[in-house]
């Protein structure tokens, strides 16, 4: 009898989680961790990381992404009060690594390690986060929760690892098509733009 109970309560929430999906949410949320992800402008980035370590994993980098953004969907707040750390405390650390990234593609100084080994683990740090699943996408999905049903968000996050992926699966094609003095271009003005969300981040976070 309870298995009917439970597999009927199953039913019930994938039934409602449906009839909540809607095309215009979907698409609003989309746009707006879009927005907030801006893999686009991360694009001088990822150029600097393949350069330093050889390669991009773009399915792990996409996977780990993905997997923080849902994770953080359904228990994020639960998770960072585990461990006693406030939404506020958490971006002001994603600032401080979106800083020292800005920097190193502004002076062309390795803040972070650029050894050989370290390939793989690249695609988790810094790529997956901060970069793209970072403090503000993470306060941002939070935020989204509060408006849209989960479904939607959940929609909204697949849509944007498609657009990851590709980006991330082209990176050497679009890198070519740049060229090197067009990349070294993006970087300085990138570099600063990083800096700028970096201090914004940290600054609004500190003084809440």
């Amino acid at each position: 009898m309870r298995k009917y109970i439970r597999m009927a309560n199953i039913i019930e929430i994938i039934t409602e989680s449906f009839n909540a999906l809607s095309f215009r949410a979907t698409l609003s949320v989309s746009l707006i961790l879009f927005s907030v992800i801006d893999i686009v402008g991360s694009i001088p980035i990822i150029f600097d990381l393949r350069k330093k370590t050889g390669t991009i994993e773009s399915g792990k980098a996409t996977i780990a992404a993905g997997a923080l953004m849902v994770v953080f969907l359904f228990l994020g707040e639960s998770l960072l009060g585990l461990f006693g750390i406030d939404i506020a405390s958490f971006a002001v650390a994603g600032g401080i690594i979106i800083f020292l990234l800005g920097l190193e593609m502004i002076l062309d100084r390795h803040i972070f390690t650029n050894e050989p080994h370290v390939g793989s683990s690249s695609s988790i740090v810094p790529l997956a986060f901060p970069l793209l699943a970072g403090a503000g996408t993470m306060t941002t999905i939070l935020s989204l929760k509060a408006e849209y049903h989960a479904i939607n968000l959940l929609v909204g996050i697949i849509v944007n690892l498609i657009v990851i992926y590709v980006v991330l699966k082209t990176s050497k094609w679009t890198e070519a098509k740049i060229g090197e003095a067009g990349v070294n271009i993006l970087r300085k003005v990138f570099g600063i733009i990083l800096l700028s969300i970096a201090i914004k981040l940290i600054k609004t976070n500190i003084f809440l």
